[in-house]
């Protein structure tokens, strides 16, 4: 089910949020050169922007297991960005929901073949203040689940040595911004949209 099935008074349009997170992508994501493979992928077209109107873990679970098989059927596709603005905006819940999140992997057989990073607008390392900046190197404009493949990441991490000292360099930078920068950048994303296509 997609937003546009949804009643017409529901303010989220599925546009206007594949442009907020394209957006996020390009101005964080590549701006900041969080990960070092995205711009690449993004640019070859091969990240897929998939929002789910889902209002429930049920939904939201439904809506996983379709794109980890889409990603099995098309191997073009390099990974998948799983946003699910109704659901799980509460970042405690959706903390939990991650370990149900891979148990689906599990009962798939697709551990080892896929891995589920998560983004949430309220993300919380733990040992963290809500407040720190460190925290918006996982912090995104709608809660959502990266679906990334295990062999690509086996790759990526052969063909750059230094891969273990982005996330450092990462909390480095975001606690050189602010938290104040950061939050303006992120919210930036939501700005101005029009309607754009997957």
């Amino acid at each position: 089910m997609s937003l546009k099935q949804q009643n017409h008074t529901e303010p989220l349009q599925e546009e206007q949020i594949t442009e907020t997170v394209r957006k996020w992508v390009a101005s964080v994501v590549i701006g900041l050169n969080c990960c070092p493979f995205a711009e690449r992928e993004l640019d070859a077209g091969r990240i897929r922007f998939s929002t789910t109107a889902g209002r429930s873990e049920e939904e939201l679970l439904e809506a996983l297991q379709l794109e980890l098989n889409y990603l099995s059927e098309n191997p073009a596709v390099e990974t998948t960005l799983l946003v699910h603005p109704l659901v799980l905006q509460d970042f405690f819940d959706y903390n939990q929901f991650l370990d149900i999140a891979d148990r689906v992997l599990v009962e798939l057989n697709l551990e080892g073949v896929f891995q589920i990073a998560s983004f949430h607008p309220d993300y919380q390392f733990g040992g963290t203040r809500a407040e720190d900046a460190e925290n918006f190197t996982n912090r995104s404009p709608y809660p959502m689940l990266h679906l990334l493949r295990e062999e690509s990441i086996g790759r990526a991490i052969a063909s750059y040595p230094d891969i273990a000292d982005v996330p450092k360099r990462n909390i480095a930078l975001m606690n050189s911004m602010g938290s104040d920068k950061l939050r303006a950048l992120l919210s930036a994303c939501h700005e101005n949209n029009t309607k754009s296509t997957q």
